[in-house]
């Protein structure tokens, strides 16, 4: 119907019928556009729940890698050369473990990135999530954190420190989760499978480790990887003096714990943890959010923070100390440029 006064030819009354319809169409395209993105869109995820999960994961990976080892059905293999020069070996134990944590993972959450040192095929696990959160976690944290899923990045260390796994040496080898979003570490989770001993960390939330009650960095106790203690003990000695003590150590989560207040007898402490080379993000990202969590820093050797998005790579180099002064210790340290590998 033309507007009142007006009087349209047949023509008219055509164009303008075909106007109305032209409106009426691009309204509803536009609710159905929204819509559709709206169901594109990835859900939020409480990191409460990413938390419990993380947990539950590395849980569940440690109990292969302990029954692996002590069925002694390590099937051991190797997958290359270290940037060091030494063999990265491959076990069972570190793929039944990646199966069980990556799958749980994915299972619960299909929509989130889920990063995992073991790139093997594998068939999947149905394993599902209960959704039992720890009374340790609903003690200390609270519900309603939820984040979108695009954001989220999670890094799984389904073995950590598998050289030292085929000598035996258990005290050293962990299962490791950790949440980052926007690219930093929110959630961090290091089990230790031979003890059943697990520490995690949320970053402004809580934790159920804390720090050692003093620490010492004139001159220091340093921990480093035994793949390469005597090419960082120069380095280290550069800056902190000819009296500092050396530690060697396997696996970087337990590098980390030694900066922390901990029970485990086979733990050693140490002051600070230097490592001079290449190493992976998955290695790391857990202790970095757990340090986070109690007010620690880890960096690159150069005091830059580390980011969780992107490449698996971390080339900088690290320095991971708490209750120091984190920038006064970058300081001391030698130029990076001339010790990189």
């Amino acid at each position: 119907m033309a507007p009142m006064g007006i009087r349209l030819s047949p023509l008219g009354i055509a164009v303008f019928c075909l106007l109305g319809i032209g409106v009426i169409y691009h309204l509803y395209a536009g609710v159905l556009s929204s819509r559709f993105a709206s169901f594109r869109q990835k859900p939020n995820v409480d990191l409460r729940d990413l938390l419990a999960l993380s947990m539950e994961a590395a849980v569940q990976g440690g109990r292969e890698v302990k029954r692996i080892r002590e069925d002694n059905t390590l099937e051991e293999k190797s997958k290359g050369k270290t940037k060091e020069g030494a063999s990265e070996k491959l076990t069972l134990g570190d793929l039944n473990s990646h199966r069980k944590m990556f799958y749980l993972m994915k299972n619960t959450y299909p929509y989130i990135q889920v990063n995992s040192e073991e790139h093997v095929n594998a068939e999947g696990e149905a394993t599902l999530w209960t959704r039992i959160i720890p009374d340790e976690i609903l003690a200390k944290i609270s519900g309603g954190k939820e984040v979108p899923a695009d954001k989220i990045t999670v890094w799984i260390d389904p073995l950590d420190a598998t050289q030292e796994y085929t000598e035996n040496l258990r005290k050293y080898v962990t299962t490791m989760v950790c949440v980052a979003v926007d690219g930093n570490p929110v959630i961090g989770v290091i089990h230790k499978p031979f003890t059943g001993y697990t520490a995690w960390g949320f970053v402004g939330e809580g934790s159920n480790v804390v720090p050692r009650a003093s620490y010492n960095t004139n001159p220091p106790k340093v921990i480093v990887s035994r793949s390469h203690s005597g090419k960082v003990k120069s380095f280290v000695q550069a800056a902190f003096g000819n009296n500092t003590e050396i530690i060697p150590a396997g696996g970087a989560g337990y590098k980390v714990l030694a900066l922390l207040d901990s029970n485990d007898k086979e733990q050693e402490m140490a002051d600070m943890y230097i490592h001079v080379t290449y190493i992976k993000k998955w290695d790391i990202c857990a202790g970095d959010a757990i340090l986070r969590a109690l007010g620690g820093q880890m960096t690159t050797l150069k005091g830059e923070q580390i980011d969780y998005s992107g490449s698996e790579g971390n080339t900088g180099g690290l320095l991971a100390s708490i209750k120091t002064d984190h920038k006064g210790l970058v300081k001391k340290l030698p130029p990076w440029e001339e010790n990189k590998q």
